[in-house]
């Protein structure tokens, strides 16, 4: 694949003011280096701050660059300047870019031994990876589905370390909470050891989880009372540990004898320790031989899985009879599952993920009815190179409403505008400012609106200047100020006289020309109660209020009234060593 046009605008849009001019700066004085791409993925080297550069990974498809990964610590509002800087060379000098072979390319240049030592030679520079290796090695040899055989409950594994680990974890509990802490001192622990039974429910050892689940229920148990006394609750870990259960279950062969051996235990900690272990009880009595169940993934659509109401657990139950299937590569079992539970997102995603597209397409257009599945439906055909279909669904998928819908559009706005198709592209940003509002959005919009800008800003404006829904001020400030629409920034800010100085600073500085007497009110409303009250840790905001209150003067052309002014100020202040030594700023 030749390398994607990127524009500056698209590099605008998805970078904030700062970190632009800074990626720009960097790109001119020539921080980056060893600019490579292999396949979809350009890599570069930036100098910046730090001894060693930094590592940009840009990963791309034909619609655009689908991930942007720096190894800098920015974490905040789109990409950092080290991308851009990057992008920017890539944008304005691509000839710099050195095409090199993709790692799949490499490797199949060397045969086995050549292959064993290149891993050793990597090992011995990079001690650290043998960890990677050694994790990668021992999942290739454990099995994926578990064998049955006469005694399953007969665990392989000891599970003494995880009773010493347990109780550790609820003794230097305890002790937190007979010293006063407030905080939960059980849980982050607690959890980490649950999830070390799903690692190999997950390897399909469902025997070996349910005896880890067990050793930390029944231990959890033992010191129940204790916790109880220093007003321990098993909330937090109840529901990560009925869902640990319900896997391990469904995963592990158990006979009959066994089946109710475990029913008696979890009631009983059901019991003893307050939590709900309905879903795990459930998967224990349903297994996988339940009637209705076999008869629903076997494709009978009559049938309904749960004979009287349905319970508050039904779902999740689903969704991890769904998991097991897929790990078992049982597709068309896991469909018709899905299909009947009305699982509508793990249905259609599993149809795109197995290579039936058109049948996913035809299903999507029926069953979708919310964003969530749209999306999910429409990264899945994305990532295996079917991008018009992906447009396809995220436009039918931008219409519905959900928690993710702004992810969702921004997400399609991109795609669209590298397929060229702007109609869409502009559409779904318009959508996009309206449910969250940026300055980065209403530029994008914009580029993307071309000869229809004026049209579509006064609408944008109008939402802005009217919309009861909560806005960033500084969104609406930066908007206000791009358009010119000084009055608009000044009721913005002038709400609340608590509200961020350095925004207020910045509209004073826009509203100089157009209403110097709204700036003096403003600048001596913050700076006299401070001077007023003595808070010498701030004088020095009072002052940089001053100096708006004398640049309003000034425009004003009323030089005679700021002296007297001061000189006001200086004869009530005058004591006040620290302040008046500060005035000095105001000369």
């Amino acid at each position: 694949m030749s390398i994607i046009e990127i524009s500056e605008a698209i590099i605008r849009h998805n970078s904030n003011a700062s970190s632009y001019s800074r990626g720009e700066e960097y790109y001119r004085r020539g921080a980056i280096a060893a600019l490579k791409k292999r396949g979809n993925l350009i890599q570069a080297e930036v100098e910046g701050n730090e001894i060693t550069p930094y590592q940009i990974s840009i990963r791309f498809d034909a619609g655009g660059i689908t991930s942007a990964l720096c190894t800098c610590a920015y974490n905040y509002d789109g990409w950092c300047k080290h991308i851009v800087a990057t992008l920017l060379a890539c944008s304005r000098q691509s000839e710099r870019v050195e095409e090199r072979p993709t790692v799949e390319q490499l490797l199949n240049r060397l045969d086995l031994l050549q292959t064993q030592r290149l891993v050793q030679e990597l090992v011995e520079n990079r001690p650290e990876l043998i960890e990677d290796i050694d994790e990668f090695v021992s999942l290739i040899d454990l099995p994926i589905l578990v064998t049955k055989s006469p005694s399953t409950r007969q665990s392989k594994i000891d599970t003494s370390p995880f009773r010493s680990h347990i109780k550790r974890i609820l003794r230097d509990g305890l002790r937190e909470l007979e010293y006063g802490s407030e905080d939960d001192p059980f849980t982050d622990d607690l959890l980490a050891v649950i999830e070390k039974a799903r690692e190999f429910t997950e390897n399909g050892d469902g025997n070996n989880a349910i005896a880890i689940l067990e050793t930390i229920t029944a231990t959890y148990a033992e010191d129940w009372d204790e916790l109880l006394d220093y007003g321990g609750d098993s909330y937090s870990i109840a529901e990560p540990l009925d869902s640990a259960w319900t896997e391990a279950i469904l995963c592990a062969e158990i006979s009959p004898a066994e089946i109710v051996d475990l029913q008696v235990m979890l009631e009983s900690w059901e019991d003893e320790i307050s939590a709900d272990f309905a879903m795990s009880l459930e998967a224990l009595r349903q297994g996988w031989d339940y009637e209705p169940l076999q008869q629903i993934m076997q494709g009978d659509d009559t049938i309904q899985l749960w004979e009287d109401e349905r319970p508050s657990f039904a779902d999740d139950l689903v969704l991890i009879r769904l998991q097991i299937l897929e790990r078992q590569n049982r597709y068309t079992e896991y469909l018709n599952l899905a299909l009947a539970e009305e699982m509508t997102m793990q249905y259609l995603t599993q149809l795109a993920a197995l290579g039936r597209v058109e049948e996913a397409m035809s299903a999507a257009k029926i069953l979708m009815e919310k964003a969530e599945e749209a999306f999910a439906l429409a990264k899945i055909l994305r990532e295996d190179g079917y991008l018009t279909e992906a447009l396809e669904i995220a436009q039918i998928g931008i219409n519905f409403s959900d928690n993710c819908l702004y992810e969702f559009t921004t997400w399609t706005s991109d795609l669209a505008q590298g397929l060229e198709d702007h109609t869409t592209a502009l559409n779904a940003s318009i959508i996009a400012f309206k449910i969250k509002p940026s300055f980065r959005d209403y530029r994008k919009i914009e580029d993307l609106a071309s000869e229809t800008w004026l049209i579509v800003k006064q609408d944008l404006l109008q939402r802005l200047q009217e919309t009861s829904i909560w806005v960033s001020q500084e969104t609406k400030v930066d908007i206000f100020l791009y358009e010119g629409l000084i009055d608009d920034a000044m009721r913005t800010v002038e709400r609340d006289i608590y509200y961020a100085s350095e925004l207020l600073h910045t509209v004073m500085d826009a509203a100089i020309s157009h209403r110097p007497d709204w700036v003096i009110d403003h600048a001596r409303t913050r700076a006299e109660p401070i001077m007023e009250q003595g808070k010498a840790d701030r004088y020095h905001a009072a002052v940089k209020w001053l100096k708006k209150a004398k640049a309003g003067y000034f425009q004003l052309g009323q030089k005679a009234e700021w002296s007297a002014y001061r000189s006001q100020l200086e004869a009530n202040h005058g004591r006040k060593r620290k302040l008046m030594e500060l005035f000095k700023e105001l000369n």
